[in-house]
């Protein structure tokens, strides 16, 4: 079976001419259906920016980087917009609107997605939202929500749609420790009871255990075996 993720011989760099820095130096990573990886890493080893390449956010450069057997080097718009459709993305930062409840902040996603009815959009934002514990908070704007809500909002908004892959930078970072660890457990739920691979970056230690495998980078390197 093809890997979700296939990357060979990534290379990237900031800047141009004698001002190009490299961030990413000869990757090499095979991501499975239904793996749960975790990356880590210190600050400004990379991490993000192989996140944002593998999710379509920036543009391949140098190598070879498939995302569902789709190589994301040269691909056009439509391409990139087809791989991001089915990508669910979870950040530090919640970024909910402010104006949207919880509900219309998760129908975003499946307004992305013509082949899902209409008519199922309430049932299937609802639903989401009680999966991540909040049956009782549907109808209610960020501002009356705690900061572990509002991520969990985030996380639902993310797997509303049922994604093949989710892509998660740091989602527990402005999290105490039992928010943070509700979170991971709710992404590892929803991820292996749709089968679907999860790529997080993060730097909490107290998580690690949900991954089917660690991989490590420092100063754009992977440290680890990538298999």
């Amino acid at each position: 079976m093809e890997p979700t993720i296939a990357i060979n011989n990534l290379n990237h760099a900031f800047g141009q001419g004698n001002l190009s820095k490299p961030v990413l130096s000869d990757i090499n990573l095979n991501i499975n259906s239904g793996e749960i990886i975790i990356l880590t890493g210190p600050s400004g080893s990379g991490k993000t920016t192989l996140l944002s390449l593998i999710g379509g956010l920036r543009s391949v450069q140098d190598g070879s980087l498939k995302i569902f057997g789709q190589e994301m080097r040269g691909a056009n718009k439509k391409q990139l917009t087809q791989i991001r459709n089915q990508i669910g993305f979870i950040f530090q930062h919640h970024n909910l609107l402010k104006c949207l409840t919880a509900y219309s902040n998760v129908r975003m996603s499946l307004k992305l997605h013509p082949e899902i009815p209409k008519l199922e959009h309430r049932q299937r934002a609802v639903s989401m939202l009680e999966a991540v514990g909040l049956a009782d908070r549907v109808d209610y704007y960020p501002e009356k929500l705690s900061g572990g809500q509002k991520q969990r909002v985030a996380i639902a908004r993310a797997l509303v749609a049922q994604p093949k892959l989710v892509l998660a930078d740091e989602p527990t970072a402005s999290l105490d420790s039992k928010t943070g660890r509700d979170v991971v457990d709710i992404i590892q739920s929803l991820a292996k009871e749709e089968n679907c691979t999860v790529l997080l970056v993060t730097h909490d230690t107290r998580i690690l255990d949900i991954a089917d495998r660690i991989v490590n980078m420092e100063d754009g390197k992977l440290l680890t075996a990538p298999n």
